[in-house]
């Protein structure tokens, strides 16, 4: 059993042994592992489920809200008004004169659209009769005095609802057409609740697919990730969460492009800058077995320094990414550090009367500076390099300014990659490795710096390295040099 591993997987002896995470070692997800995810149910489902319970719950506390609020008591104000009409009817035509209760009717029944005939023997029973016809009995009772039930009855093809009201020293049936009142709450209701169903679950579909389609592209972006390929760009859009995370993936996805570009290259940068020296030291080893001197040695000393000197360089590259704990460190003794470990009046630099402090990572910055400043002496003619430190408006950036060829601005972007050198042939002689500049670009980016080439005033080129802004205001002098 390989070391990491478990007997028995989580299904017992039969299934396989589940990984224990250990350093510099993958963990797998077992196939039990990848059918319970399978089981699970979908981001759609997940989201559309709460939704539409939340506008389903909303539906109802508006039809409650509206049915209490606002039909009740409109419902009771009108049949607290169709009340007080049968009653004033019904005491009105036992007032009048038996010759003109007729008239009286006839104009009832067209203003009013109300009834009138004699009290009959047939009791009104009692019912439920909906919310309109239980107010309206509520209405009638209160102004009558005595408890009333409305009775149904067809009517010349129309369904009317008939009262027996007191009159006078009698009783007399008050009717009206069921259509006059005109409202079905009930069926109002059920259509407010089944219609806001439908549209809740419709809803909550949709939003469920809005949100869930930039992260369903997503997740396959990542399988294609995991599987070693390059995924396409996520379109950047939608709600700012989910854009900016398409924009990180993105942008993650662009830098593991350009690690696979810069591994490729540097495995055929290494293997192309090695066989010079291991083909003279092959050479320098044949003559030695014939005859030593002191120059074949020499020879091989140098070879081994210069294969030393192309892994570390490597090295450095890879350790770009690495964390560092940020110090407070004056800027402008960093760089006076460096223009003495140059002497002989090569490198340029007036020290700043007040120190400059930032929080900076000092290994990653010095190694930033210390490549720039290299290049710059290489190229430079065995003219001064000049150093610059201004800080202006709360930023920060240093200066690397030579009088060398300088760097054709279509040539710039191509002068960060590995191996990319301004002089065009490979002897350690004339040039580097070609990886300094690439390390700096590596370092800037992690520590969200920026790095410039730009030509210089009357010839050679200025390296300009800003530094991030201050977090508090602060009052600094505007340049030194």
């Amino acid at each position: 059993m390989s070391q990491g591993e478990v007997p028995g997987g989580p299904g017992g002896p039969g299934e396989p042994a589940a990984k224990v995470p250990a350093t510099g070692r993958a963990t797998r997800v077992s196939p039990r592992a990848l059918s319970l995810f399978a089981a699970m149910p979908g981001l759609v489902g997940f989201i559309a489920r709460p939704l539409a319970l939340a506008f389903i719950l909303f539906e109802l506390l508006a039809a409650v809200a509206v049915v209490i609020f606002l039909m009740g008591p409109m419902a009771q104000g009108s049949a607290e008004r169709l009340a007080g009409l049968m009653v004033l009817s019904a005491q009105t035509w036992s007032e009048l004169p038996p010759g003109t209760r007729a008239d009286f009717e006839l104009e009832l029944a067209r203003t009013h659209w109300l009834s009138l005939r004699e009290a009959g023997t047939r009791p009104s029973p009692p019912g439920w009769h909906g919310f309109y016809i239980h107010f309206l009995e509520q209405a009638l009772a209160a102004k009558t005095g005595s408890e009333q039930h409305l009775r149904g009855e067809l009517r010349e093809g129309d369904w009317w609802w008939w009262a027996t009201l007191p009159s006078g020293d009698g009783r007399i049936e008050v009717g009206f057409p069921a259509w006059l009142i005109g409202t079905h709450p009930l069926a109002a209701i059920l259509f407010t609740l089944g219609g806001g169903l439908l549209l809740a679950l419709v809803a909550a579909l949709w939003l469920a697919h809005r949100l869930a389609a930039p992260l369903a592209r997503m997740e396959r972006a990542t399988a294609v990730v995991g599987r070693g390929a390059l995924p396409d760009t996520l379109p950047e859009t939608g709600p700012r969460e989910l854009a900016t995370l398409a924009a990180r993936f993105n942008l993650m996805a662009r830098q593991v492009r350009e690690l696979v570009a810069v591994r490729t290259t540097l495995m055929a940068g290494i293997s192309h800058d090695l066989r010079t020296p291991l083909a003279r030291m092959r050479l320098a080893l044949a003559l030695l077995a014939e005859r030593p001197t002191p120059r074949l040695i020499e020879r091989l000393d140098a070879d081994i320094a210069e294969m030393d000197q192309l892994i570390g360089k490597v090295l450095d590259l890879a350790r770009g990414l690495e964390a560092e704990t940020w110090l407070d460190l004056d800027l402008g003794e960093m760089l006076a550090e460096l223009a003495e470990a140059n002497p002989g009046g090569r490198v340029r630099f007036t020290r700043p009367a007040a120190p400059l402090v930032r929080p900076v990572p000092p290994l990653a910055l010095r190694r930033v500076m210390e490549n720039l400043l290299t290049n710059a002496l290489r190229y430079g003619q065995d003219q001064p390099v000049d150093l610059m430190l201004e800080a202006s408006g709360g930023q920060v950036r240093i200066g690397f300014l030579d009088r060398g060829p300088g760097i054709p601005p279509e040539r710039v972007e191509a002068m960060f990659q590995p191996f990319q050198r301004g002089e065009v042939s490979r002897s350690p002689l004339t040039g580097g490795a070609g990886l300094g500049l690439a390390i700096v670009r590596q370092l800037v980016e992690t520590h969200g710096w920026q790095v410039q080439l730009l030509p210089r005033e009357n010839g050679g080129l200025a390296a300009w390295l800003q530094l991030d802004p201050l977090p508090v205001a602060t009052t600094l002098p505007t340049a030194w040099s």
